[in-house]
């Protein structure tokens, strides 16, 4: 089984190196080295230099789910009327909330609200790395999760306009990986999007997915 080509991977044996690659607990701290940034002095710049204030804790499901034919991820694009990130392609979740016991909580209470996938259906297997976004001030925790099969599902039509899924062996090929170059507060930030059909999956959302990636092949992580 090689780990440098997890899309390769038949669906057991992925579902087997997701549970062994994935944090058991909230990991706080970026995977190393999982994003530099470079100014116009090419001076090496941290995602948290681009904070003027403490980050939000915020958390997001990440859905895999098992299907007859391999393992999917489960997505949504954002309602067209949000004031903030309309129309963009995410994962459900939002930001803790005083009665969330944790990060896992907040995931599972704002995918059932935002989407109606209930709870039952839901196996929390892990965290990924905490994931910076200076743009909205917020530090998010992805949950990763495997759903199992005979959920239906209801979007709230206030938050999502639809929800959809894309192979989980699409996005962790290489060759749907395309870089891209965004400027943010004079900084020239280096992302990865994802674009699926037409579905542009960039930003927070791709940028969870390739840490998934590199987890996957074993980068960033202690020897």
């Amino acid at each position: 089984m090689s780990l440098t080509a997890p899309a390769a991977l038949d669906p057991i044996a992925l579902r087997d190196l997701i549970q062994r690659r994935v944090s058991p607990a909230p990991a706080p701290h970026p995977l190393r080295d999982w994003r530099r940034l470079s100014s116009a002095t090419s001076r090496p710049v941290d995602l948290a230099d681009l904070f003027d204030r403490p980050p939000l804790p915020a958390a997001v499901l990440m859905p895999i789910i098992d299907r007859p034919h391999g393992l999917s991820v489960l997505l949504t694009r954002r309602a067209s009327h949000l004031p903030h990130h309309a129309g963009q392609i995410s994962f459900p979740g939002g930001r803790l909330e005083s009665g969330d016991a944790d990060a896992a909580a907040t995931a599972l209470r704002e995918t059932e609200e935002e989407i109606g996938l209930e709870r039952r259906f839901v196996s929390v297997v892990g965290y990924l790395p905490d994931h910076l976004i200076p743009i909205s001030g917020y530090r998010v925790t992805p949950v990763v999760s495997f759903v199992a099969p005979g959920f239906e599902l209801k979007a709230d039509p206030r938050e999502v306009e639809e929800a959809f899924e894309v192979p989980l062996g699409f996005l962790l090929d290489p060759a749907n990986h395309v870089p891209r170059q965004r400027e943010y507060s004079g900084v020239s930030v280096e992302f990865i999007d994802m674009p699926f059909g037409p579905y542009h999956i960039w930003g927070a959302t791709a940028g969870m997915l390739y840490t998934l990636y590199r987890l996957l092949r074993g980068e960033g992580l202690a020897a």
